[in-house]
């Protein structure tokens, strides 16, 4: 039955997701830890890459997350003399982490996994009909 299929590729599609908004979560969480030593480098942002792999079962191209990875941009410096992390200049290392742009992901994210969700609930209420219709 293709409905199935469906139900089972949208489930692949809202597991990348979870797994994205997880690692957004994290990246706004620490957006503001610095290191605790001078110079100690902060938290760095993490990312997530998807890839398409065919699920030979159902005979469909299914979405999972390919890895977690970091993003090896700069640092952000900020002057604060007072801050432990300080370097011998006063500039403490902030996290590489753009709250704007987690906002955004977040927001791709939940869409996707919202239309995931849309075809989801679209096969099981077709499966339902059919059950209907074979009473």
């Amino acid at each position: 039955m293709e409905l199935d299929k469906a139900l089972s590729i949208a489930a692949s599609g809202m597991d990348a997701q979870t797994t994205r908004l997880r690692v957004i979560a994290e990246n706004l969480a620490n957006q503001d830890s610095t290191g605790s030593k001078p110079g100690a480098d902060p938290y760095r942002r993490r990312t997530v890459s998807f890839e398409n792999r065919l699920d030979q079962q159902l005979g469909a191209q299914t979405v999972r997350v390919k890895q977690v990875g970091q993003d090896k941009s700069e640092f952000p410096l900020h002057y604060d003399p007072s801050n432990p992390a300080a370097n011998a200049q006063g500039y403490v290392k902030q996290p590489n982490v753009n709250s704007l742009v987690e906002i955004m992901d977040m927001r791709e994210a939940e869409r996707s996994y919202s239309a995931n969700l849309s075809v989801m609930q679209a096969s099981r209420s077709m499966l339902t009909r059919t059950i209907d219709l074979l009473k």
